[in-house]
């Protein structure tokens, strides 16, 4: 039995259910989310298949990582994670429907049950964990906070932003590392904050700040909004560890272990060999575990409630984490970013799959 709220949440209506109670949560700063006490009910799985698509909260436009583009359409890695999950539960990932939250509506829009996976470029901290009801699944995505400054600035280092003004988000833990930094390092600093990505960037372009930081991929998405940004350079140092993931409500084990092997099998998919064009002509190899990947042996797929193929079809449908990487922010794209800590644990990065076995 799973603890669940979405059947009692009419998503958009803006209402807690009545069976639910919530109180102020002890969180770090930008982590104001309530303490949801959930109450039992059918499982995720459940409401999804009944519903027929996945529910994932996105943000509100960061290229690279959830974005409209020019047709409409939501792309970016956060939410390929989402179309792997209703790859895998309904073998159609376009099953999937995104709502764009912003940093301090997206864990109560989770713990209400307005989505099903908070799929947000959102950083997997002790609090959150802990204090939230919610539970992260793993890491897409390896990052760090930085600072984005004008050239003209003549800023080189973080060091020399002493008595600065930044700009950055409300209801993130950005705020909370800059305090730690500068107070460490006895730099005095303002922050000018803004619940919308767009405000603060646009802060930043009409120079009511010296510095603007987030994750360093966000600089690199952000930047991509600015009316020169060429003028604009992301200072060297990184001053935290930022690692983003998906994260589901605490209390449905079988749901977090959909969202999570999604992810897993996009990165065992990567490391295998196994990609979005020849994921069925390697369905005949003797190799057993590409064969324990794509249910061909095993019945890893009944395991978690889903069909043997559902690894198969997200590869198929979404492909493996590297297509997804360099399709969504790679060197190539207008992020151009290198792989770097998100690389295979083989090829020097901290990207792997436990074992599919």
């Amino acid at each position: 039995m799973g603890f669940l709220l979405a059947p009692y949440f009419n998503a958009g209506d803006g209402r807690a259910p009545e069976s639910v109670q919530s109180e102020p949560a002890s969180g770090t700063a930008g982590d104001s989310a309530s303490v949801v006490t959930p109450v039992a009910t059918r499982s995720t799985l459940e409401i999804v298949r009944e519903r027929g698509y996945v529910q994932c909260g996105a943000s509100q436009g960061l290229p690279g990582f959830s974005n409209l583009d020019d047709a409409g359409e939501w792309r970016g890695i956060d939410v390929d994670i989402c179309r792997a999950v209703a790859a895998s539960v309904f073998g159609d990932a376009t099953k999937a429907r995104f709502t764009p939250l912003s940093a301090k509506e997206r864990f109560t829009a989770l713990q209400f049950g307005e989505i099903d996976v908070l799929t947000r470029n959102t950083t997997w901290s002790f609090t959150r964990d802990t204090a939230l009801g919610l539970d992260f699944v793993g890491v897409n995505y390896y990052d760090g906070q930085g600072f984005l400054v004008r050239k003209d600035s003549g800023f080189k280092s973080v060091m020399e932003l002493n008595g600065a003004v930044i700009c950055a988000n409300t209801g993130t833990t950005t705020e909370l590392n800059v305090a730690d930094f500068f107070r460490s390092n006895r730099l005095a600093y303002s922050i000018v904050a803004f619940e919308k990505s767009d405000e603060v960037i646009a802060a930043y372009d009409d120079g009511r700040c010296d510095a603007y930081t987030t994750d360093a991929s966000g600089l690199y998405s952000e930047r991509l909004k600015l009316r020169n940004q060429d003028d604009h350079v992301v200072l060297p140092e990184v001053i935290s560890k930022e690692p983003l993931g998906p994260a589901v409500r605490q209390g449905d084990d079988q749901w977090a272990d959909i969202v999570r092997w999604s992810l897993y099998a996009m990165l065992e998919a990567e490391e295998l060999g196994v990609n979005s064009t020849n994921v069925q002509a390697m369905k005949q190899t003797d190799n057993p575990g590409i064969r324990r990947l794509l249910g061909v042996e095993g019945g890893f797929g009944e395991t978690l409630g889903l069909s043997n193929d559902w690894a198969a079809n997200i590869i198929e449908q979404v492909g493996n984490y590297g297509e997804s990487f360099e399709r969504g922010v790679g060197v190539d794209t207008p992020l151009g970013i290198p792989r770097g800590l998100n690389a295979l644990w083989k090829d020097g990065g901290l990207q792997y799959s436990p074992p599919i076995r």
